[in-house]
């Protein structure tokens, strides 16, 4: 071979590397996509019946749970209140919803918490963790709890079926939205707390007022009472006019000699 024909031929990896990445890069964005697609069949109607029994399966009562979770009144989006939502019920799973080990209901809520980490790669995320925008304090019985997380899976379920890559919608002006409520009403706030101060200014000095007039009443209707009673101990001492003894020593002056 002559050095201008070996010049004259590419090596083989100079146009076989290009290929090699092309076809990388088909393959694992066909994996991506059939993976993403698999969140239309991740939630079944096995896990909302597990979870209606483990609804059915609570004891009624009035005591109350304290929770974060979304406000559907600030936050109308149905697809932006679940991916707002979504996070939330993952924690409340973790952290409130606690049964004792090797029961029916611990296993059910350790396999809503192995859904919840699947489904986690079929939301994007568009806001930070700590960010509590949309979200405000519950107190709701158990009960309560239960039915919104099962809604939470239930309205996912039926907007994956409908669109398998719904959940990647950006919801940050929507977001946005409740910051700016949030600080609208920490604007309108300060004014309010005054008011009390009003009040307690207001009424404290009533009250002092009044609390005097009642002592003052107290104290000169026991002085009068006490007045009374010495006149009462001093009145048999003296001796009125007409008394029987003063009648005997006239009858013994007008006697006669």
């Amino acid at each position: 071979m002559t050095a201008r024909g070996a010049a004259g031929r590419c090596p083989p990896t100079t146009w076989l590397c290009p290929w090699l990445l092309l076809v990388c890069l088909l393959v694992s964005r066909s994996i991506t996509e059939e993976a993403s697609k698999q969140c239309s069949h991740m939630i079944g109607n096995g896990h909302l019946h597990i979870l209606q029994e483990l609804i059915d399966s609570q004891m009624q009562t009035s005591c109350q749970i304290t929770f974060e979770f979304v406000d559907q009144e600030q936050l109308k989006d149905p697809v932006c209140y679940l991916k707002k939502a979504f996070p939330l019920v993952q924690d409340i799973m973790e952290d409130t919803m606690r049964f004792k080990d090797n029961t029916r209901n611990a296993n059910v809520t350790m396999q809503l918490q192995e859904l919840s980490l699947r489904l986690k790669s079929c939301f994007t995320k568009d806001y930070e963790e700590q960010d509590k925008a949309c979200i405000r304090t519950f107190n709701e019985t158990a009960l309560q709890l239960l039915e919104k997380i099962k809604n939470v899976f239930n309205e996912t379920q039926h907007l994956l079926k409908n669109n398998w890559n719904i959940f990647s919608k950006n919801c940050s002006n929507n977001y946005a939205k409740c910051s700016s409520q949030g600080h609208e009403r920490q604007h309108v706030g300060p004014s309010d707390p005054q008011l009390p101060g009003f009040v307690f200014h207001l009424l404290v000095p009533s009250i002092i007022l009044v609390l005097l007039a009642v002592g003052g009443l107290l104290f000169y209707r026991r002085r009068r009472r006490s007045h009374r009673e010495l006149q009462t101990v001093d009145f048999p001492m003296e001796q009125p006019e007409g008394s029987p003894l003063t009648q005997d020593e006239d009858r013994q002056v007008e006697l006669p000699v």
